[in-house]
């Protein structure tokens, strides 16, 4: 399938800058598959769409800042210039190493150590063909990412040109579990008082964590869907969740996913693990019934999702409309509910 056929115009001044305050204020489209139609609201509205045995389930990954600023120096050709300063943004840990990007890339060889402003350091042990780096911090995963909290700056997506942004705007208001480079932007409408209100009106929450990777913010360059390599991120769907998503279809209420990437966990087929599930037109969703999500960019992953879920022409129609009606789009963005 070509990949132009999921391509759109969005006017610059339809890229949202800064979330809406309060969070549940944004507005939301609600899309029905049956009958192709669809119409505005606010999130604020969404318990009128949700109905009691409903359950709703949310991507816990908190985001770290992920963006680190240093110095490289090396022995003999470890680094063309000495002293060179670099932006080094972690992508992962890669066992008891990090996978990292590093910029300028091409003036940093293996054998550079970056040394950043509190003293800390890291060596640079090897680089891969893609562009990315793998780092030794020579400390524990956790140690590293509580690290980031003081010296690191907020991942935001390139489009995001307002800065800078607090980590609390670039959170969900259940974020748990660190690991992400973007955030699951989908939960970004809900505040802790919606959450307790549907609760208390008989929709079910539950959680899975998907660590979102860098490869969020890029779009698919080639021709076609097939020939794209999509990237891998590591997710984690609890016991707790599975049963809770296996009482929800016995009893015959729906499992409503918020966001592509518990999308993306919940039909990957294993309970945990890495993956690069490419989910496409003509793929038969076993587990989502429903889908909370962000307007996405022109021939990305996340707007192929969203269309192989509520098919590409009535998306496409609905997002021409959501422009003309002055939606703001992307991370910062207002919402849409499939269902």
């Amino acid at each position: 399938m070509r990949t132009s056929d999921f391509d759109y115009h969005l006017p610059q001044d339809r890229i949202a800058q800064e979330p809406v305050r309060p969070r549940d204020h944004s507005r939301l489209l609600v899309l029905d598959r049956a009958t192709g139609t669809w119409t505005h609201h606010h999130f604020y509205d969404i318990a009128s769409f949700l109905r009691p045995g409903d359950l709703l389930v949310v991507n816990e990954s908190r985001v770290f800042n992920a963006r680190l600023h240093g110095r490289a120096s090396g022995r003999g050709d470890a680094v063309r210039r000495p002293d060179q300063a670099v932006e080094l943004f972690l992508l992962r840990p890669d066992g008891p190493h990090w996978l990292a990007l590093a910029k300028p890339g091409r003036k940093i060889a293996i054998g550079s150590t970056i040394a950043f402003s509190d003293g800390r350091t890291c060596d640079v042990i090897s680089k891969q063909d893609d562009g990315t780096v793998t780092v030794d911090f020579h400390a524990p995963a956790d140690d590293v990412l509580a690290w980031t909290d003081t010296v690191g700056e907020i991942p935001t997506p390139p489009y995001v040109e307002r800065t800078p942004v607090s980590l609390a705007d670039y959170q969900t208001v259940y974020a748990k579990t660190t690991g992400s480079v973007a955030a699951p932007t989908a939960g970004f409408h809900f505040t802790s008082e919606l959450i307790q209100s549907l609760k208390d009106n008989g929709i079910r929450f539950a959680t899975v964590t998907l660590h979102v990777g860098l490869g969020t913010f890029r779009p698919i360059k080639t021709d076609t869907l097939e020939e794209h390599a999509m990237h891998e991120e590591w997710f984690d769907v609890p016991e707790e969740t599975r049963a809770l998503v296996a009482q929800t279809k016995r009893d015959g209420g729906r499992v409503i996913a918020v966001g592509t990437t518990t999308v993306r966990a919940l039909e990957s087929g294993t309970d945990h693990g890495m993956t690069n599930i490419f989910i496409t037109p003509g793929y038969r969703f076993k587990t989502v019934d429903g889908l909370i999500t962000n307007f996405h960019l022109p021939k990305s992953t996340l707007l192929v999702l969203v269309s192989s879920f509520a098919g590409r022409d009535l998306i496409l129609k609905a997002y021409d409309d959501a422009i003309a009606q002055g939606y703001r789009f992307y991370s910062f963005g207002d919402a849409m509910f499939i269902a």
